[in-house]
């Protein structure tokens, strides 16, 4: 389950998600939950006969949701549906609550201290994911965040003594003047402060974005090719020798502290989308016998908060065919380590696997040396990972 909390204390002119700048005061988190609360109550049915492994409270600024709030729609999943529970089985909405349900909140330096972690590991968050992206305070400004490397530091404290029992760090590299030596630095810093799992991300620019239109008019600052490749691998060597496997393009955990809900989505499975512009994505409940054609439903919920607290339930649905629900397979899965299985994705959902384009295609990717093929598995070798996005379009 992925709940949307939209709103910031100022919008990263990097960031392309759905975010609105707010202060604190005009936020009111408890009419925001009341809507998210309902929009549960009404997918309920939806749901019926699956499991939820994870729910993961992304923005937007989560860590700006007051705790007592946010606890109200971590309380109303696990009464509402069934959730895993320890053994790794379901429970019924009847039973005690699971203390193995993922539940991940995103949380900005600048809105987390002792009392905000603290808080929020009481109301059943058992993940926190801090969005570091840099230590030094010329990338920060940079980068247009309000806190800083000292603020950073705290945070990720703050988290590792609240009673969470997982604290994740996000970090960007690829920044002009950023040296390799400089990423590499950076991410052994947060290591030693006791993180298990880090998501390094280069930078990129998005249209639509203050950083977007910087660089349309040629204003913005960008690094050298070369020099984001160098730090991406830099970063790669520094925390696999630290014992961190790098099981995903940009992410990296200790054996068994892998983020399961994004697991989720790399995998294919189903999610459940409440509030704000959150997507959701379910399978018909068809017979799933050899041979037959799945087909499934996506939804996208009205972007405005306003609008959304008012028409809780207002969305645009897109109908989803086995060739498209194929295609997100092979998509999703090759940002794995492990690669995505196509003969075994083709009997599951009904649709043609190996067609003459996408054999084709995998051929002139394995003489380039940027597709590795296990018989119907594919995955991406770790050398060719910063071509993930271009190597995926031609296989799709």
């Amino acid at each position: 389950m992925y709940v949307h909390f939209p709103y910031c204390l100022a919008k990263c002119p990097y960031c392309d998600f759905v975010s609105y700048s707010s202060s604190r005061e005009t936020i009111d988190g408890k009419g925001y939950a009341d809507a998210v609360l309902l929009e549960l109550a009404g997918r309920a049915g939806g749901a019926t006969g699956r499991i939820v492994s994870s729910v993961f409270f992304g923005g937007g600024t989560p860590s700006l949701w007051e705790p007592r709030e946010l606890g109200r729609v971590v309380h109303a999943v696990r009464s509402t549906l069934d959730v895993i529970d320890e053994g790794g089985a379901s429970r019924t909405a009847s039973s005690s609550p699971a203390a193995t349900l993922e539940v991940t909140v995103e949380c900005n330096p600048s809105s987390l201290d002792d009392r905000q972690a603290s808080s929020l590991a009481n109301v059943g968050v058992n993940r926190l994911s801090i969005g570091v992206q840099s230590l030094r305070e010329d990338r920060l400004r940079y980068l247009g965040r309000l806190h800083d490397g000292d603020g950073a530091r705290r945070a990720v404290r703050a988290a590792m003594n609240s009673g969470a029992a997982r604290v994740s760090a996000d970090f960007i590299f690829g920044l002009p003047g950023q040296t390799p030596d400089d990423a590499r630095r950076e991410v052994l810093e947060l290591v030693e402060l006791g993180l298990t799992h880090l998501s390094c991300y280069q930078l990129t620019i998005e249209p639509g974005t203050r950083f977007g239109e910087l660089a349309r008019r040629g204003r913005l600052p960008l690094a050298d090719e070369g020099a984001v490749a160098e730090s991406y691998a830099a970063v790669q060597d520094a925390l696999e020798a630290n014992g961190l496997r790098h099981y995903e393009v940009s992410n990296y955990a200790l054996p068994g502290d892998e983020c399961r809900h994004n697991l989720g989505y790399w995998h294919g499975d189903e999610y459940l989308g409440l509030g704000c512009a959150a997507v959701g994505f379910l399978l018909r409940q068809e017979p799933n016998e050899p041979g037959c054609r799945r087909s499934g439903v996506r939804w996208r919920n009205h972007a405005s908060p306003r609008a959304y607290v008012e028409q809780t339930q207002a969305n645009e649905t897109e109908e989803l065919d086995a060739e498209t629900l194929m295609r997100e397979r092979i998509m999703l899965g090759l940002r794995l380590d492990s690669g995505v299985d196509i003969d075994e994705a083709a009997k599951d959902l009904g649709a043609e696997g190996w067609t003459e384009e996408r054999e084709r295609a995998a051929r002139k990717l394995e003489r380039c040396d940027r597709l590795v093929r296990e018989r119907g598995r594919i995955r991406i070798p770790k050398h060719a990972w910063l071509w993930t996005d271009a190597i995926a379009r031609d296989l799709i």
